[in-house]
């Protein structure tokens, strides 16, 4: 399993740089059919450790706020506080958002996605890469809990994490159950049998829709309305690679088999139907290349995807 890497993170204004960790599965699980770079090596056991720092802030967080607003209290305690970790309040939380009433009892899918999160850890890992990002790249975001409690682009990641877990597990109508109700309730739709990487953002997330045989790498940012999709009249594998790095604006569709290189952007309301090279950005529709800024220049924080910089004026036609 994988290795927790040390990078160092760009900040937002007013806040101080610190290290940061992206707690990262075994890479084979997320790659494309595309060479990826090796998943790096195990860590020492002193940052290994360090894998709770996200939870233990997180909760402090909660806390703050909980003393800050007292009708706050019962909330926060009941997902956050009274939790013994991470896996544990993602089960609470996503049950309560995900069960109907009657029919899907609140406490069975709590169990059902405790048993998924438990059985692969690689899921509470992502899901601490992704509050990273969320906190990092969004400058919305001022609290990784208020990213766990309220924002829908990482609950409905998380949602899928969980779904994917049961697609690989065999048990695809459960699998199938979760990807209803998270399309249903947050706006997002994204098969179970899509294979995406860790550190994600899904910034708004309304009217995402990724398809099966789709894989997103790590470090990838995109925005409301994206689709990453088959042009209807494939069969197999039929949907985007995403490459590391990545950022995908506002609106864009990606269709079919094709690749998005490392550290490439695509505008908003871009339709790519052709590979995109790497560090390349791909405009219009039909999308065509503007740009291409060498990839060796570029440090991993610098990726698009990281500084979620859409603009292109740095780049040579």
């Amino acid at each position: 399993m994988a290795a927790c890497v040390d990078k160092w993170h760009p900040t937002h204004a007013g806040r101080l740089s610190r290290p940061i960790y992206r707690y990262l599965p075994d890479c084979t699980a997320t790659t494309t059919d595309r060479p990826m770079p090796a998943a790096a090596a195990a860590p020492p056991a002193s940052i290994a450790v360090r894998s709770d720092e996200v939870w233990d802030e997180l909760r402090a967080e909660a806390q703050a706020d909980a003393d800050s607003e007292p009708i706050l209290r019962k909330f926060y305690n009941d997902l956050v506080l009274s939790r013994p970790s991470l896996e544990s309040a993602l089960a609470a939380h996503l049950s309560a958002k995900l069960c109907v009433p009657g029919a899907l009892p609140q406490d069975a899918l709590r169990d059902l996605l405790a048993s998924a999160l438990s059985a692969h850890p690689e899921v509470g890992r992502a899901a601490r890469a992704d509050l990273l990002a969320a906190r990092d790249r969004d400058p919305a975001c001022g609290r990784m809990v208020h990213c766990f409690l309220y924002y829908k682009g990482f609950l409905a990641l998380q949602a899928h994490r969980a779904a994917h877990a049961l697609w690989s597990d065999g048990r695809a109508a459960a699998a199938l159950l979760l990807q209803s109700r998270a399309s249903e309730v947050f706006g997002v739709d994204i098969h179970p049998g899509a294979r995406i990487g860790c550190g994600i953002l899904f910034d708004h997330a309304t009217g995402v829709v990724i398809g099966e045989t789709a894989v997103v790498g790590n470090d990838v940012s995109i925005l409301h309305g994206v689709t990453l999709g088959g042009t209807g009249k494939e069969s197999g594998d039929r949907h985007p690679k995403v490459g590391d790095g990545v950022l995908i604006g506002a609106g864009a569709s990606v269709l079919g088999n094709v690749h998005i290189g490392n550290g490439a952007k695509i505008g908003a309301g871009a339709v790519v139907l052709r590979d995109v090279p790497e560090g390349t950005t791909a405009v219009g529709n039909p999308a065509k290349a503007i740009g291409k800024k060498a990839a060796a220049q570029r440090r991993p924080e610098e990726q698009p995807g990281v500084t979620m910089d859409q603009g292109w004026s740095d780049y040579v036609i």
